[in-house]
């Protein structure tokens, strides 16, 4: 997998494909890989689980996190990636239709690097999604892998 790529973190399927369509039309080569609960996300990332066998040792170059999630909560799935050294520096956007401050707060303090709520709009939800891949995969420079 190419190492510039984006985990996508949602069990909306129809978030999910809005999403993967609004990556797309922003004309963002990178792979999306998406895993659909939090559970998913962290067997992923600690190549756990179903993902023992996957190979490389690249990381996504950020992490589009929910919080609504089955299994283990976005949040507590922050929690975890904050508190290991081998996803401590990965970029996580929480994206969320979480409109609750307490969401936000707790994001910020647990390590989010940032906290978009997913607008109701279409457009603007296509919008807001092409935004953050651009920012996140062509502007952002990320630390040196460890």
């Amino acid at each position: 997998m190419n190492p510039r790529h984006i985990l996508l973190v949602e069990d909306n399927p129809q978030d999910e494909r809005l999403t993967l369509r609004s990556l797309a039309k922003a004309h963002l080569a990178n792979a999306v890989q998406v895993v659909r609960d939090g559970q998913q996300a962290l067997d992923f990332l600690f190549r756990e689980g179903e993902f023992a066998g996957r190979p490389g040792t690249d990381q996504p170059a950020v992490v589009l996190l929910d919080l609504g999630l089955p299994k283990v909560s976005g949040l507590e799935v922050l929690e975890r990636l904050r508190s290991d050294a081998r996803t401590r520096l990965i970029p996580i956007v929480i994206l969320t239709s979480s409109d609750e401050e307490q969401d936000r707060l707790q994001s910020y303090r647990m390590g989010a690097n940032s906290f978009v709520r997913k607008p109701v709009d279409f457009a603007a939800f296509a919008d807001a999604v092409a935004r953050l891949g651009l920012y996140w995969m062509a502007l952002n420079e990320p630390p040196e892998a460890n």
